[in-house]
């Protein structure tokens, strides 16, 4: 690749606005654990089950739209997509606390799934459009640490509304930003760098060759049908379903597991669960960093995987009346799992040309879903069911060393530029 030195300022223009949008979608998704903790059960007259299928009712919906959402934004617009999604989600996320009825919360959570589906895919498209290679990893990044960074406030935030208000008035302010930042959303993104003003003609020029370059060095890919079949997208869509059951235990369902092995009150609740997260964003910062120096991917992802398991297992081994050491396992099992993310999603846009690049990534990303919905459905239903969370910290550590082993067998495809290196 042409060594072109390309303008910095797209990270300052870009990457505020992307990791904001996904912040804001993060805090409407995973606050349900605080009201969870916090006694929506009992309000609404729900039974333990019945809340860990509300938990995860969320993710069914956002199975069934990430495919043709990423369609809509890889052929249409991902600043049109993303607009009306950031409108739906804030209004769906506020409804939530003005409910009355288990229905109706089961309507609302699964439409808010539906709303937020295309998100994320949509936004790694966009990255798509906007960084190269070397820089994917550091940027899909930035992009995915608006998951730790705002379960890391939002903990807080949640634990003291709660505290000072309640579990309904948490939901209605929570989702109000969503909707007042999509108006920002629309007046400052543009879909291409060519329709930008803030890029010089040579810039953009520059920008369009290099990516153009690395389209160059991959293999063609006639159709989604195609590149949906292949194997290594088959191995990463069950790697990212047996990977999400994990993160979306833990992150649903941390309140909950903290509050059963130690007395205390939702804000040190909120403290308490606030810490793998800040460890989290520093963890995919320099793994990001070291990704992109090394142009490795798996390196960076398999051996934090086995890290969260066997410190899942050790919490496990630990047990509840050593609540600090196995809370510290804890944090360094949500610190693991979700490092990797950068690397992750920085394999696709290599081993696919652009055509189908974002449907696969969409593809990977609903199976991901799918196990989010049978993680945070199935650990809330063993901590209820057994009274403890033992048995749901060998299940979450069971799915990563199956993670493990499928990105194992992941063989990326050898572009020219890696081989002309050697």
């Amino acid at each position: 690749m042409s060594k072109v030195k390309l303008a910095a300022k797209r990270w300052w223009f870009i990457m505020p606005i992307i990791f904001i949008s996904y912040s804001l979608a993060y805090v409407d998704r995973s606050n349900f654990s605080f009201a969870a903790a916090a006694g929506i059960n009992e309000d609404l007259g729900m039974t333990k089950g019945m809340s860990s299928l509300l938990g995860a009712l969320f993710f069914l919906g956002y199975f069934f739209f990430q495919i043709p959402g990423t369609i809509y934004a890889e052929r249409r617009s991902v600043k049109k997509l993303v607009f009306w999604c950031l409108v739906l989600w804030g209004a769906f996320a506020s409804l939530t606390g003005i409910v009355n009825s288990v229905p109706a919360l089961l309507i609302i959570r699964f439409m808010l799934g539906i709303v937020e589906a295309a998100v994320m895919p949509a936004l790694l498209v966009y990255i798509s459009n906007w960084f190269t290679q070397s820089e994917r990893s550091r940027a899909n990044t930035f992009l995915i640490l608006g998951n730790p960074v705002t379960v890391l406030w939002m903990s807080v935030l949640s634990g003291y509304l709660i505290h000072a208000f309640g579990w309904r008035e948490m939901f209605i302010f929570e989702g109000i930003p969503a909707v007042i930042w999509a108006f920002f959303w629309w007046f400052l993104v543009k879909d291409k760098p060519s329709e930008v003003s803030w890029l010089s003609k040579n810039e953009k020029q520059a920008l369009a060759d290099a990516l153009a370059e690395e389209q160059d060095n991959i293999k063609a890919v006639a159709n989604y049908g195609e590149a949906f079949r292949s194997r290594n997208v088959v191995l990463l869509c069950i790697q990212y379903f047996t990977w999400s059951i994990g993160v979306y235990g833990f992150v649903l369902w941390l309140p909950s597991i903290l509050r059963a092995g130690k007395s205390m009150g939702m804000v040190e609740a909120g403290w308490l669960s606030s810490a793998p997260y800040l460890a989290a964003t520093i963890a995919m910062i320099l793994v990001s960093w070291a990704s992109d120096k090394l142009r490795n991917r798996k390196l960076f992802i398999w051996p934090l995987l086995l890290i969260g398991a066997v410190a899942f297992l050790g919490s496990w081994a630990v047990g509840q009346h050593n609540f600090w050491i196995s809370y510290g396992l804890l944090v360094i099992a949500g610190a693991a799992m979700y490092a990797p993310y950068g690397p992750f999603f920085a394999i696709i846009p290599e081993m696919l040309p652009k055509n189908v690049s974002g449907g696969a990534m969409a593809l990977i990303n609903s199976l991901g879903a799918l196990g989010s919905f049978f993680g945070s459905w199935f650990v809330g239903y063993l901590n209820g069911s057994t009274g403890g969370p033992n048995a749901s910290f060998i299940f979450m550590a069971s799915s990563l060393l199956v993670s493990v082993i499928l990105t194992l067998m992941v063989k990326p495809e050898k572009t020219s530029e890696p081989l002309e290196a050697h």
